[in-house]
């Protein structure tokens, strides 16, 4: 009976400590949540500095968008958008985000105020906007974009 006892004690010790471990290593991994907000601000930033291999890595090969004229894009379109001086982003100031995860994928609302060009006409303004990004092979990427103007 003392050994049962024992026994016991030591397989719950164990698993209080296995547990306190996995705890302390979960406060040290950022939540899905600020992962995602940090990759928005990196789509910023990228965007901002014209920085097509970052973007690249941003968005998923099948990538869609609607823009705020209410025209669709795929990948390809919005890097060579960017590329090409189509579409200039002298600044953005990111707004709230709010995140919501579902299983492996993210979807986030959003508004941002920027300075910026497009076409070589001034399309500043406060934006309101909506990504989804789905985690693939451990890392999120975004799928689906919609951007509309604020008025």
């Amino acid at each position: 009976m003392k050994k049962l006892v024992l026994a016991a004690l030591f397989l719950s010790t164990c698993s209080i400590l296995t547990f306190a471990q996995a705890m302390k290593q979960a406060d040290k991994a950022p939540s899905a949540s600020a992962s995602i907000k940090q990759l928005e601000k990196e789509w910023v930033d990228a965007a901002k500095a014209n920085d097509m291999d970052k973007l690249g890595q941003i968005l998923a090969d099948d990538w869609a968008g609607i823009g705020p004229d209410g025209e669709k894009m795929n990948k390809q379109a919005y890097l060579d958008m960017y590329k090409s001086g189509k579409s200039k982003v002298e600044s953005i100031d990111l707004g709230s985000m709010d995140v919501k995860i579902i299983g492996t994928v993210a979807i986030v609302q959003g508004t941002d105020k920027e300075k910026s060009t497009y076409e070589g006409k001034d399309s500043s303004g406060k934006y309101s906007w909506m990504d989804v990004f789905a985690k693939r092979d451990g890392k999120w990427v975004a799928v689906r974009s919609q951007t509309a103007k604020a008025k």
